[in-house]
């Protein structure tokens, strides 16, 4: 991976799980961006992958690449092995990232582009073979960058050799000459490896955009998926995230995540605690409990873990990383069937409420794809005693059980909370609750109302909240305060708001240029006629925070309820976000739903 700025961003897309569809970019040779695409299918059910940074600069390294190759095969390197450590992990894919700037543009695999380091034996080609039979895909790190051509004092690009190869001269060490030397190594790649699953690149460079590049992956490997590092490049299939800290909760890496749901998205992180992303002579620890807790609140926010570990150059991982990832193994096979086909809850999927609950308590919330009165509570942080409370959104509960040991557990509903009482096996690292509904009471049905606006950016209107469709969501056009009126077109009793706003934005002040654009303050006033409007009824402050948030409101029977936002949580100094407010959804509850305790 590359720490440097990002030179291009992308306008993000999404769209309904299973529903396809397509924009176009502008430009004489337009890139299709197909927004779902039954090629992606295999990523959407995998939860994570195994990244694997590994070149000629992995400790103690090398400047020749004769001299790495042979270190590697004395040392027993086996595609065997990445792929079992894999599966300890529940991954479902693997990254090979040997053609990193800063590893010595190594191509692990056998090359007739001259350039940098290509490998006689083919170790690219051996690890799709291991992976596919048993099941992973494999992907191809691919950089555009030259920056670092001279890392370390050697020179890794050989513009020479390039430029007898073309007939002319090219300078690697270039934007331009690199990308045309990268481009003929994607064209290669995709004619010697079909089983290959994708690429996944680190950023743009104008060579390849200039060349179409990308349509020409889509009409040579229609089957292959396209990611791309820390932009939402609309023709990418996948956006993925690179580490981020500063989370409280720190295992609670969505929060640092700025891409909405539906796209399919990752969380790119380091397993080991300190040091580079390869390895670089040392045996870092592993935070158990961190590594943990952000695939598992990565899961309930329908993201996936792309794990990183550093490999030596045998292909080893250093023993600490090994250790972690036995604990990985027998720790996620006992909880699995609550991440495995499922997705985030609170989002767009529906599912209970995650985030910050009672008493210190802190998760997030599963839903099963195929059985949507199917829940899990995952209690990463316990609450200070054996009572665990959260918002129902809605569900009538109609059971609750320890996943783990299947004990049932008591609990009682009312006011829109859920409370599960009597849990004294807390777990250090995941508490599992599963939860039986009998599907939601008490919602007003959307098609059974309208929504209006103050005022809305083109394209975005108010009765965007009520469509489902998270691809659409109201836009108020950076006017505060911003009102959205909806009309349920006879007396409804209304006891409170639930909005999923688009989760565009980090959801805490990352910095004063990247915010959260957030509710903030606001107050909901209720009227007969719509015209005579009177005192709110409520008004309050909502956390910075992501997931379905609700504003309850007094018993009242009326028509007609307006929303006004006043503020949001993004600062001036944010100027991208700054007013700027897009909610994808909101649902109005007519009553509380009460279970079977």
């Amino acid at each position: 991976m590359d720490h440097r700025p990002r030179r291009r961003l992308g306008a993000w897309l999404a769209a309904v799980l299973l529903a396809i569809g397509t924009l176009s970019l502008a430009g004489p040779a337009p890139a299709r961006a197909d927004v779902v695409n039954p090629r992606q299918q295999w990523l959407r059910d995998a939860q994570a992958g195994l990244f694997l940074h590994w070149g000629m600069r992995t400790s103690p390294g090398y400047t020749s690449c004769s001299a790495w190759e042979k270190a590697v095969t004395d040392g027993g390197w086996s595609a065997g092995y990445w792929v079992n450590e894999a599966k300890k992990l529940h991954a479902k894919y693997l990254v090979l990232a040997s053609f990193h700037s800063r590893l010595g543009y190594a191509r692990a695999w056998p090359s007739a582009i001259p350039g940098s380091c290509s490998t006689k034996r083919d170790f690219l080609g051996e690890l799709i073979d291991a992976a596919g039979k048993q099941g992973l895909k494999v992907m191809l790190y691919m950089t555009d960058d030259p920056q670092w051509h001279d890392e370390g004092g050697h020179e890794w690009l050989d513009s020479a050799a390039y430029s007898a190869h073309k007939g002319r001269d090219v300078d690697l060490t270039t934007r331009d000459g690199f990308g045309e030397y990268s481009y003929d190594n994607f064209v290669e790649v995709m004619k010697n490896y079909p089983k290959l699953s994708g690429f996944w690149i680190d950023n743009d460079n104008d060579y390849w955009l200039d060349h179409g590049l990308y349509e020409k992956i889509r009409a040579d490997r229609p089957g292959w998926l396209l990611s791309n590092n820390n932009e939402d490049t609309p023709i990418m299939d996948t956006v993925s995230n690179e580490q981020k800290t500063g989370m409280t909760p720190a295992y609670d890496y969505p929060q640092a995540i700025w891409t909405p749901q539906p796209r399919l998205t990752e969380a790119c992180f380091k397993l080991p605690s300190s040091g580079a992303w390869w390895y670089s002579g040392t045996d870092s620890a592993v935070d158990t409990g961190l590594t943990l807790g952000r695939l598992i609140s990565n899961s309930g926010s329908s993201v996936k873990s792309l794990m990183a570990e550093t490999a030596q150059v045998n292909g080893k991982f250093p023993s600490k990383q090994e250790a972690f990832n036995n604990v990985a193994k027998s720790y996620l096979d006992t909880i699995w069937g609550s991440l495995n086909g499922t997705e985030g809850g609170g989002y767009a999927y529906g599912g209970l409420q995650p985030g910050s609950w009672n008493d210190g308590a802190h998760g997030v919330t599963t839903v099963s794809r195929t059985d949507p009165d199917q829940h899990y509570l995952h209690v990463l942080s316990k609450p200070s005693g054996s009572t665990l409370t959260v918002r129902d959104n809605g569900y009538r509960v109609s059971g609750v059980t320890d996943f783990r040991t299947g004990k049932k557990l008591a609990f009682s509903q009312g006011e829109g909370k859920l409370t599960i009482s009597g849990i004294t096996g807390w777990d250090p690292y995941d508490t599992v609750l599963s939860v039986r509904t009998d599907g939601r009471q008490g919602i007003v049905p959307a098609g059974s109302m309208t929504a209006s606006a103050g005022a809305s950016a083109s394209g975005h209107p108010a009765s965007a909240v009520l469509d489902g469709d998270p691809q659409t969501y109201w836009d108020n056009n950076t006017k505060l305060p911003a009102t959205v009126t909806f009309d349920l077109r006879s007396a409804r009793s209304i006891r409170y708001l639930a909005v999923n706003q688009r989760e565009w934005s980090v959801a805490y002040a990352r910095s004063d240029t990247e915010q959260s654009a957030r509710i903030r303050d606001y107050q909901v006033q209720v009227s007969s006629d719509g015209t005579t409007w009177g005192s709110p009824v409520k008004t309050g402050t909502l956390p910075s925070a992501r997931g379905v948030q609700f504003i309850d409101l007094p018993a009242a029977t009326k028509r007609y309820v307006r929303l006004t936002v006043n503020s949001t949580w993004a600062a001036a100094t944010d100027t991208k976000r700054y007013q700027k407010l897009l909610i994808d959804e909101v649902r109005i509850g007519s009553g509380y739903p009460k279970g079977t305790s």
